[in-house]
């Protein structure tokens, strides 16, 4: 068959290797254990277990090793680079260029960054400017009562402001009249942080949680009950199966006083009332207008609220910013050579590498101390994480109190990074809520009767793709692996309450060792044991998801060619949603007798058609 066929001859082919459709339960093929299927446990005692395919093992540690392993050239390298040519050229000397040795900084934070610097260019060129600065922080002229928490925070001045307040007299009668906002910023951000319009952080009361996991897990899981009885209305935008939820996670307030220790903020000005003035962009908001803002806040909430502290490599303007405010001559010359076009290539191998918190850079670097307003303007906002249903929130409800609670469900993923003091951190988000479950099953282990402890969220994503395809009443293929499973565990429940939709929806489940990280294992139904496949690559033969797709083909042939089939797919797209996606190829040459090329674009007009969705990060 020729490469290149028209989407026509495509979909002829396709359709001449579609089992036909019938009413009869029994035409749709079943989920198989074929030869090249994994067997049950005990079927497979007695044989040796493969071997990890897996490599820890440390093989490259530059640019000119990735080169060389990936046997890219030059120009293919710089494309997914910085487009100078820095990684060819790493610490080369060059002809008539003096260089000196710098005392680089005596400390674990500086160790811990993996800088590779030898000598440094006396005369820097292409030194990156100081940024402008953008955010200030003033003296609040106006006195909160004395009855006010330390912790309230802020109030905003309104969507403008006329160019009569520029003069300091108006300014002052105008901020006289506010006072700062009655709300309790321990459990959710003030009210400027708006995730966008209509919709304002809910502080939903966390009604029950446990984890997933057991003991020996690589990655610990835990399970949310949220309650959303009072959840105001807002545009009548209702919770949906499929759909997520947008979670404002703080920064810890361990990370918090961190680094307003190493900004030397006297402790008794962190939580006092502060002007805060911008002359341009959205922050601290994450949505609305490119404009001018002036609200009252605290220190202490804005970088709880407002300021990522540990998600995103360093930046060149940051690293110009403690510069600038470098006390130590060293200290000083190794952060503009990092700024320059002479240490481009260090620069490179440093913003590629495991992400710098704020905390291990000021703590490299100890002389620097920048204020907290210019520091501001060069750390990237903190944004919200969303964390897909796993439940059909149209069914869950409970009864505590003598009162009837509406319940959403959601499943996280702790992630773990190594962190330079030892041990290792966790992500923003997902670290809130392990810090959250552990607080709260401590406290139900204490016998606490009042566990009141919240999540920040807002709805406002109930339209996104798993949400809106999953109204169909055509067979169903889900696939996903670790916590991309949790949203199909809602639309499972609902379809297996009919008799009638036991036989058309299947599910392969992807986990390392379902003795550790099998998630919601008897959770999905009746019927759990004909429509889902469990698949472990850590156990027994040790397989991965995207093989038993494979495996699978003639259920996913069927389903894939069926009067509104769909084929879902969710999880990681590093791995798994590749693999999986290479799969559905194959599976497409070999029932419809494909080339490669034909197999791929048969596949991305069932994604065009909504046949074939996948939600992969």
């Amino acid at each position: 068959m020729a490469a290149a066929v028209s989407d026509q001859f495509i979909a002829a082919s396709a359709a001449n290797s579609i089992p036909e459709e019938s009413n009869l339960p029994s035409i749709a093929p079943s989920l198989t254990y074929s030869e090249d299927s994994e067997d049950q446990d005990e079927l497979r005692v007695s044989e040796e277990p493969r071997k990890r395919r897996a490599s820890t093992r440390l093989i490259a540690q530059s640019a000119t090793d990735i080169q060389r392993i990936t046997g890219e050239s030059t120009q293919e390298l710089i494309s997914r680079c910085c487009g100078a040519g820095c990684c060819m050229n790493f610490q080369k000397k060059k002809l008539g260029v003096e260089y000196e040795q710098v005392p680089l900084p005596d400390n674990d934070a500086f160790r811990s960054l993996g800088l590779r610097i030898k000598e440094i260019p006396t005369v820097l060129t292409g030194i990156t400017d100081m940024p402008e600065q953008f955010i200030f922080l003033e003296k609040h002229q106006n006195r909160r009562s004395e009855t006010s928490s330390p912790t309230d925070s802020a109030i905003s001045f309104g969507n403008d402001i006329s160019e009569e307040t520029n003069n300091s007299k108006t300014l002052s009668q105008t901020l006289q009249k506010l006072d700062i906002e009655d709300l309790d910023t321990s459990i959710q951000p003030p009210s400027f942080v708006q995730p966008h319009p209509p919709y304002h952080v809910y502080p939903a009361k966390i009604h029950n949680t446990r984890e997933l996991t057991k003991p020996g897990a690589e990655k610990r899981t835990f399970h949310f009950d949220l309650d959303i009885t009072d959840y105001p209305d807002e545009d009548n935008n209702e919770f949906k199966v499929g759909g997520a939820i947008g979670v404002s996670a703080p920064n810890d307030a361990s990370v918090v006083n961190d680094v307003l220790d190493l900004l030397l903020v006297p402790r008794f000005l962190r939580d006092k009332p502060v002007l805060l003035r911008t002359t341009k962009g959205r922050w601290p908001t994450v949505w609305g207008q490119d404009k001018a803002r002036e609200l009252v806040t605290t220190r202490r909430d804005i970088l709880t609220w407002c300021s990522d502290l540990q998600s995103y490599p360093p930046t060149k303007p940051l690293l110009r910013v403690l510069a600038e405010y470098c006390h130590d001559p060293n200290e000083k010359k190794v952060l503009l050579f990092l700024c320059s076009g002479e240490g481009q290539g260090v620069f490179c191998d440093f913003r590629t590498g495991p992400h710098i918190s704020i905390s291990q850079i000021l703590s490299a670097f100890p002389s620097s101390k920048p204020p907290m307003d210019v520091l501001l303007t060069v750390l990237q906002p903190l944004m919200p994480r969303f964390y897909s249903l796993s439940n059909d929130p149209h069914e869950s409800y409970e009864i505590r109190d003598g009162k009837q609670h509406r319940i959403i469900e959601i499943a996280v993923t702790v992630h773990e990074t190594a962190d330079w003091r030892g041990g290792n951190r966790t992500g923003v988000g997902s670290g809130f809520f392990q810090r959250q479950a552990l607080q709260f099953q401590d406290l139900q282990a204490r016998g606490e009767k009042s566990l009141e402890l919240y999540i920040p969220m807002f709805k406002g994503l109930m339209a996104n793709p798993l949400a809106k395809q999953f109204v169909t009443d055509g067979p169903m293929l889900l696939i996903g692996a670790g916590v991309g499973i949790a949203p199909f565990r809602g639309f499972v429940q609902r379809r297996l309450k009919n008799a009638n939709c036991a036989n058309k929806v299947w599910v392969l489940q992807g986990i390392r060792d379902s003795l550790v990280d099998e998630l919601y294992s008897g959770e999905w139904g009746v019927h759990e044991d004909e429509v889902k496949r469990v698949i472990q690559s850590r156990r027994g033969e040790g397989r991965y998801v995207q093989e038993e797709v494979v495996n699978q083909a003639d259920l996913v042939w069927y389903i894939i060619n069926s009067l509104d089939g769909r084929v879902f797919v969710c999880g990681s797209s590093k791995g798994m949603g590749e693999g999986v996606e290479e799969a559905l190829i194959k599976v497409a040459m070999a029932k419809g007798n494909l080339e490669h090329a034909e197999a791929k674009k048969f596949w991305e007009l069932k994604k065009v058609v909504g046949q074939y969705i996948a939600e992969t990060w």
